[in-house]
């Protein structure tokens, strides 16, 4: 990879109101995308909003998942920055996709921390 990682910006519509305003739910969604993922859960912190609305983090070791819910347009913003090139991001989108019942995915993948530095890059320090 001659980037220190993957940053996924999703986009989901026609989500359904019940499930993506259910904190407790995004909550575990989100962290079954994770695994399905090949990522590693370090800790999650999720939040509802009155009188709609989610937002939440999981930190992985890899780096984040993040999610914001607009329930009252059937709308959820996701963010997915992994390092390295194991982490296998469409599952996760795939996932998301099917729990959250989007109708429509509009997705953005750019490689972040690109540097032309003549060698390989790794997301870790090699022998950490």
């Amino acid at each position: 990879m001659n980037a220190l990682g993957k940053h996924v910006i999703a986009e989901f519509y026609e989500c359904d109101y019940e499930t993506i305003n259910n904190h407790e739910l995004v909550e575990d969604i989100m962290l079954k995308s994770v695994d399905l993922s090949g990522a590693t859960t370090i800790k999650s912190v999720f939040h509802r909003f009155s009188p709609y609305g989610v937002s939440g983090v999981v930190v992985v070791s890899e780096s984040h998942f993040a999610i914001h819910t607009w329930p009252e347009y059937g709308y959820c913003a996701v963010d997915v920055f992994t390092c390295g090139d194991l982490i296998d991001n469409q599952a996760a989108l795939d996932y998301l996709k099917e729990k959250f019942g989007s109708k429509n995915v509009s997705v953005v993948e750019m490689k972040r921390g690109v540097l032309n530095l003549g060698v390989d890059l790794h997301h870790k320090p090699v022998g950490n």
